[in-house]
């Protein structure tokens, strides 16, 4: 049976997603992100799902300066998962008034307008993860706390739910990437109707000169490539010092992608493929798959 690395503890959006990716998968949660990759990276899993971006809070940076700067672990799939945040109390608080609101710090900015209109006098707290919060809570009610998570971690860790979807904005997504290097295709993601194709890029330029990303990028445009993301982020070797992260909407074929590689190569820049996967979208909450 394959077995999948991801984010925990049980309960976590990351997890979420990797039953989204492999129903059938076996799954195993670590405690952060370095952890899953590095699970992967010693062939102690066959997979692992770590996110990649949220619509609110943008990119989720530890995960891509391991990719490009501790590992080489190809991306072979990705689902962008719905972020539902219910605000959840232990059975025994249900009608108290919470002293405190327990969750992550993306959760907590998340849900800003609901918290600052019904619990501002509650403190709020930090926690690992969502999910983390839950389990604290559910094993200790006296710490009169509500937490903000998802529905699988108020039915993993028997809380209940005080009120539901209190996220400020509807169309709340987290992009969850599946990482592999035997790419065994056991994921659903061949099989969803509204998968697109996407390749991920990696550019480093050859120095800090006049005009120099504008060549890198017309090297997509007149290919008529559409580019649907590029972000900088250090190289950790100087200040302004930068690679540049690449979404490609397109899958790496034999003409297109390539050429525009081996352009930008000509250049004199660094070019390394973090992958070439299916993408698609999960519109809808439930309770299994969120």
């Amino acid at each position: 049976m394959e077995k999948i690395a991801y984010l925990g503890p049980e309960g976590t959006f990351t997890e979420v997603a990797a039953t989204a990716f492999s129903k059938s998968a076996e799954r195993f949660p670590y405690r952060d992100i370095p952890s899953c990759l590095q699970a992967l990276a010693n062939d102690e899993v066959d997979g692992a799902v770590v996110p990649l971006e949220n619509t609110i809070e943008g990119s989720v940076n530890i995960t891509l300066d391991h990719l490009v700067h501790k590992h080489n672990l190809p991306i072979v799939g990705e689902l962008a998962i719905p972020i539902a945040q219910h605000l959840l109390v232990h059975p025994n608080n249900g009608g108290r008034s919470m002293k405190a609101v327990y969750s992550h710090p993306h959760a907590l900015a998340q849900c800003h307008d609901y918290l600052s209109n019904h619990l501002a006098a509650a403190e709020w707290m930090h926690a690992s993860s969502t999910a983390k919060a839950a389990q604290e809570i559910a094993e200790d009610p006296s710490l009169e706390r509500a937490v903000i998570a998802n529905r699988l971690a108020a039915k993993k860790y028997g809380l209940t739910i005080a009120a539901e979807n209190i996220h400020d904005f509807v169309n709340n997504h987290t992009r969850f990437v599946f990482l592999s290097r035997r790419n065994t295709g056991n994921t659903s993601m061949e099989n969803r109707p509204n998968a697109n194709k996407k390749t991920t890029i990696v550019v480093t330029l050859p120095s800090d000169y006049s005009g120099a990303l504008h060549q890198v990028l017309s090297a997509f445009a007149w290919r008529k490539l559409n580019l649907s993301k590029i972000e900088s982020r250090p190289m950790k070797t100087g200040i302004g010092h930068y690679f540049f992260i690449i979404d490609i909407d397109h899958e790496y074929d034999d003409v297109l992608v390539p050429g525009a590689l081996e352009e930008i190569k000509a250049i004199g820049c660094g070019t390394r493929l973090l992958g070439s996967y299916p993408s698609a979208v999960i519109h809808e909450e439930t309770e299994s798959t969120v």
